[in-house]
């Protein structure tokens, strides 16, 4: 059913901030394969993996037609390491399972849309579009451009600050709201 994901990396100033990261010129754009995607959290036992929570878009026509809560999950110390040596991230970005979405819903535009993550019952992630550097409208419509978009793809737009370590056993719950009303939330336990 879903095809490609892209995803959009340092949309939000305070989660560049806080990996002490380069602020855009313009997008920046990566993309993780059909293998990406997963309802669930599996830890790897090969580097420690972060999550990013995100409010992402599913794409017919080339446009937004749902909007789903996503985890962009992250081997940020082999990150960390090939970006060091300018190389490419998808060791660190594209593994196995690394996209875990929960159900996509229909949503009315993309105003007061937000995010939030929570993690072992206290929160961690909150954001929303008015925070963005880059807005869904532009970024679709720029991603199309680029990549050239299908139906079945997801767009993840970027993650606010608070990012970290996923342990086996976390719980999390992850909500997209709308204007304060939630339309979706999903529990997540990783494994």
């Amino acid at each position: 059913m879903y095809k490609k994901v892209v995803c959009v990396g340092r949309n939000y100033v305070e989660h560049i901030e806080e990996l002490n990261n380069e602020f855009p010129t313009e997008p920046v754009y990566f993309i993780k394969p059909n293998s990406c995607i997963s309802d669930e959290i599996k830890v790897v036992d090969y580097s420690p993996m972060h999550y990013e929570g995100e409010i992402c878009f599913l794409i017919e026509n080339k446009r937004a037609v749902a909007v789903g809560f996503g985890f962009d999950m992250t081997l940020r110390e082999i990150q960390t390491k090939l970006k060091k040596k300018g190389l490419p991230w998808e060791r660190a970005k594209a593994f196995k399972n690394s996209a875990v979405f929960s159900e996509f819903v229909e949503f009315n535009g993309f105003d007061g849309l937000e995010v939030e993550v929570i993690k072992n019952g206290k929160f961690v992630q909150k954001g929303g579009v008015e925070l963005m550097i880059y807005k869904p409208e532009f970024l679709i419509e720029d991603i199309d451009k680029i990549f050239g978009l299908e139906d079945g793809d997801i767009v993840m737009s970027g993650t606010p600050k608070g990012v970290g370590v996923v342990e086996k056993g976390d719980k999390f719950i992850g909500r997209i709201l709308q204007k304060g009303r939630v339309l979706v939330e999903r529990e997540f336990i990783a494994y």
